[in-house]
């Protein structure tokens, strides 16, 4: 797909990335990517994919705009509290690139649903806080052979890989079901969930644009309380 000179000018800065270039552009421009949840973590992925130019984001959350969501989510406001989640991230994201071609699905991933949604994109981005989803979306991203990129946190800690079998293990290798006790509301900062929504967007970027290393079979593990990181081979 063909860059205009304003888009070109847009991200022009970006465009003399090694290995990215005029090519790397184009790709993003003619990609979608599903991303389920658009609160703390996959808000930050969402806004910086929209801002590097990714054709078309999917975005699958259902409820409401909650006060206690707006120490993280970034994508909504005040002014929406009481109004659906997904039309207030869509309405920001074309606020910031009024390019972007935003699909809004006001439902949370399930295994009804997964495949269909699974199959409209190219890349996934799960920042889902339920294990549920994450099992029902990976599940579909396996039989219809899309990458994920799974994006996590909890209070001060952050996790960050790429599934997408059989170059990596199954997501089901690692969370063979959903782990017992696990609540939706868990301890957050909205800066924890907004790197990692940060370093997700930037895999999704490298894995549509063909070029570095995305962290395929690897593990990045990151605690922010020591500014600590590491890197943990998969098998």
């Amino acid at each position: 797909m063909s860059m205009t000179e304003d888009e070109r000018e847009i991200w022009s800065w970006q465009l003399d990335v090694e290995g990215f270039g005029d090519a790397g552009q184009q790709r993003l421009k003619a990609a979608t990517v599903l991303i389920s949840r658009v609160g703390g973590v996959g808000s930050a992925a969402a806004y910086e994919l929209a801002a590097a130019g990714v054709g078309r984001l999917i975005l699958a959350h259902g409820g409401l705009v909650q006060p206690s969501d707006l120490n993280r989510q970034l994508l909504m406001t005040h002014d929406w509290i009481g109004r659906p989640r997904v039309e207030s991230a869509a309405r920001r994201l074309r606020e910031l690139n009024p390019r972007l071609d935003v699909l809004a699905i006001p439902e949370q991933i399930t295994v009804e649903n997964a495949e269909r949604l699974v199959g409209m994109a190219d890349c996934v981005v799960d920042a889902a806080p339920l294990f549920q989803e994450r099992l029902a979306m990976n599940d579909a991203a396996e039989r219809l052979r899309r990458p994920v990129v799974e994006a996590a946190m909890y209070e001060l800690e952050a996790s960050l890989t790429v599934i997408q079998p059989p170059e990596t293990p199954r997501f089901r290798d690692l969370v063979p079901e959903v782990p017992a006790g696990w609540q939706r509301r868990f301890p957050v900062f909205g800066a924890v969930s907004g790197t990692v929504g940060c370093l997700a967007a930037m895999e999704t970027i490298k894995i549509l644009a063909g070029f570095g290393e995305p962290l395929r079979g690897r593990l990045l593990r990151l605690d922010l309380r020591t500014m600590s990181s590491r890197v943990i081979q998969l098998r």
